[in-house]
């Protein structure tokens, strides 16, 4: 039942997020559906399976690219508007908020402890967008082939010939 709880809350704080934006009305479902995604990829990562929140942060975010990228093509918009309600769910405001307050109360170990898992996690989302991204202009330039003519690896550039020879 918490799962349930969780992902209906990070759907609906990811679709308000495209309203806020002014995106258009048809790319509202989407967006939260990508922020849900996000979020059930990360519980199931660092709190059913005990990974650190900084991979669970980084795996996640590079999947709301991936489903960003399909649903930017689908719906005709923006990559952004996904990608930003995606990654909500992610941001670890509250963590920030304990670092912050914690430097307020003078507790400075405890602040700078938090701070710097505030900036690995942000860090982390940053690299799971950028990291996607690369892979996804490489096979969109054809510099990464998934498979050649055969439905293999051919290894080959796309537009490759072999050069003609002339006589002589």
């Amino acid at each position: 039942m918490e799962l349930l709880e969780q992902l209906a809350v990070s759907f609906l704080a990811s679709a308000s997020f495209v309203v806020i934006f002014n995106a258009q009305k048809s790319s509202l479902l989407p967006g939260g559906v990508t922020g849900m995604a996000s979020w059930l990829i990360y519980f199931m990562m660092a709190v059913e399976d005990d990974y650190d929140p900084v991979a669970a942060s980084a795996v996640a975010s590079f999947f709301v690219a991936v489903i960003s990228q399909l649903f930017s093509r689908r719906y005709k918009t923006p990559v952004t508007v996904f990608i930003i309600a995606g990654i909500i769910p992610l941001v670890p405001g509250g963590l920030a908020y304990d670092a912050m307050r914690n430097f307020v109360e003078n507790d400075y170990y405890t602040g700078v402890a938090l701070a710097a898992k505030t900036l690995l996690i942000s860090g982390a989302i940053a690299f799971g967008l950028v990291f996607s991204e690369v892979i996804n202009q490489m096979i969109r330039k054809g510099r990464l082939s998934l498979r050649g003519k055969d439905g293999f690896h051919s290894g080959r550039e796309p537009g490759w010939r072999q050069k003609e020879q002339g006589p002589g």
